[in-house]
């Protein structure tokens, strides 16, 4: 594996611009402020759907390109310089990325919630750049080593794993419970396998594409259940047929964000059941509150992850309870960039990778052992 550590190496960055046009510049190296501090050459990035969202809308809810802004957060990486403050890694380990700097002295921070934190400086969410460059500077508590079977590039899945585990935390102990995932894309997939993982007995994975029902199968689904055009009444009762539970799910995860998914999660849910909400669509949408109501169903929001999501996410991994084999689909050079995300936009595959500046996409396949 190729390290840059010539502090005379331009930092090349994939840059978005105001209105949706991208451009590569050669940015400062990012430099040591803190002695907890490390510096990484970034070797992979996963392409999420909030990438995506920022070049062709421009905004996701009060955050607004207004300046150009770097891209990427799901990043990992080597350790090329760390901070004389800094224990348990070195110059040259491989690591994943948590892209989120939390204040830590704020009242969310002290309670274990830093994801909640007001001050938080999270990567490619403006004003703050992402990772789509060479180097790039976390505190050393950012950065995990990752497990010696796992390669940079499906390392690059730790960080939505991580958005699975914190979700699936939130929706309380899955242990011989059942459990409905709606969306088969990235995020889904990873709470099917992280509800397996967590003990559940029942997990159906809901989506309207068959392909990705196939793979859900592979990453942990029980059951799968495609949504029809059908009212969310019937689709409830069709789903719930499918997989066998005719007396409700226990547990209800939305990967989507899409109207007809929550109103066919919530009546789904059996009394008493749990409804996580994990990925965003329209800010405002219609809901059965007379059914959340009726059931006493409880329903949580879920925002990126908190205190021990990334290392239960590695935990996850080391114990190979939970695999990422086959999950990365599509893979660009860091020169080709934009088609990676003109792919995503075309809902390519499931999974795609932007290689760093000059990686060597065969060297980032592979394990370390």
């Amino acid at each position: 594996m190729t390290v840059t550590t010539n502090s005379q190496t331009p930092n090349e960055a994939f840059v978005l611009h105001p209105g949706g046009t991208f451009s590569y510049e050669e940015r400062s190296k990012p430099e040591i402020q803190s002695s907890r501090d490390v510096i990484v050459q970034v070797m992979a990035t996963g392409l999420c759907g909030s990438d995506v969202h920022y070049w062709q809308h421009g905004r996701i809810g009060r955050y607004v390109v207004e300046n150009p802004i770097v891209l990427g957060h799901e990043s990992t990486g080597i350790v090329i310089e760390s901070g004389s403050d800094v224990k348990g890694l070195a110059v040259g380990d491989r690591v994943a990325l948590e892209p989120g700097i939390a204040c830590n002295t704020c009242k969310h921070c002290r309670d274990g919630r830093y994801n909640l934190c007001q001050g938080m400086r999270f990567a490619a969410t403006p004003p703050y750049d992402g990772t789509l460059a060479r180097y790039y500077r976390v505190p050393a508590e950012c950065a995990f080593k990752l497990p010696s079977h796992i390669s940079l590039r499906d390392g690059t899945l730790i960080e939505p794993l991580s958005v699975a585990v914190h979700s699936s935390r939130l929706a309380g102990n899955m242990q011989e419970k059942s459990v409905v995932v709606f969306g088969a894309g990235p995020v889904g997939l990873l709470c099917c396998a992280v509800a397996r993982a967590f003990g559940a007995s029942t997990v159906v994975a809901v989506d309207v594409v068959p392909a990705r029902l196939s793979s859900a199968v592979k990453y942990g689904a029980t059951h799968t259940y495609q949504m029809t055009s059908e009212t969310a009444e019937k689709n409830a009762e069709d789903l719930l047929v499918a997989a066998g539970l005719p007396g409700g799910v226990d547990i209800a995860l939305d990967a989507t964000g899409a109207e007809p998914c929550l109103n066919c999660g919530i009546l789904a849910l059996t009394q008493g059941g749990t409804f996580v909400q994990v990925g965003l669509g329209k800010p405002n949408l219609s809901l059965p509150v007379g059914q959340i109501c009726d059931k006493e169903v409880v329903f949580k929001g879920s925002f990126r992850y908190g205190p021990g999501d990334f290392q239960l996410a590695i935990a996850l991994l080391d114990s190979r309870r939970v695999r990422l084999d086959g999950l990365v689909t599509h893979e660009f050079p860091f020169t080709q960039a934009e088609e990676a995300f003109k792919n995503v936009a075309g809902r390519g595959g499931i999974k795609s990778v932007i290689y760093g500046p000059g990686v060597d996409e065969h060297a980032a396949n592979v394990a370390s052992a």
